[in-house]
């Protein structure tokens, strides 16, 4: 009892130096959730039947489809406006790796091959287009903050 008691103490107490410093948990390392809100979502799309769409019609987003909508979504909840750069995945995922996209989208499931040099969200069976699959979108690794906001965001949005 006396250990359990101990071991709680130090949790709390851990806990309140950490919110003494300002921490917030998740945490984003690069501060990517701060720069969006009220700033600029920089995101990659790979064309995926039924998902990702590519067409440049003059004035309007050089993507369409059930993943942008989402993506446009989470962003105007942020008060953000959406940058979009279109690549193959192996493109996308190394701009994610160098800081130059904060969400890259496409026709990625949870069994994706990326998962070792990006971070990945849960799947989500539920959009429209993913025909069952569950259907993930990728991130830079340690941008914990922004994952979790995007999982909240496509929780409401779409089901767990």
């Amino acid at each position: 009892m006396r250990r359990v008691a101990a071991v709680t103490a130090a949790m709390l107490l851990s806990l309140a130096v950490l919110t003494g410093c300002g921490a917030s948990i998740p945490a984003d390392p690069d501060g990517a959730l701060d720069r969006i809100d009220g700033g600029v979502l920089r995101v990659g799309a790979s064309p995926s039947d039924g998902l990702v769409v590519l067409d440049a019609p003059s004035g309007a987003d050089p993507v369409s489809g059930p993943l942008p909508d989402l993506i446009a979504g989470f962003a105007a909840g942020r008060d953000a406006r959406v940058r979009w750069t279109v690549g193959s995945e192996e493109d996308l995922v190394a701009a994610l790796e160098s800081g130059d996209l904060d969400v890259a989208v496409g026709g990625m499931t949870d069994d994706t091959p990326w998962s070792d040099r990006v971070s990945v969200t849960r799947g989500y069976t539920g959009i429209p287009g993913a025909a069952g699959r569950p259907v993930v979108v990728l991130l830079p690794l340690g941008e914990n903050g922004l994952q979790s906001a995007l999982e909240a965001y496509l929780d409401a949005e779409v089901g767990p």
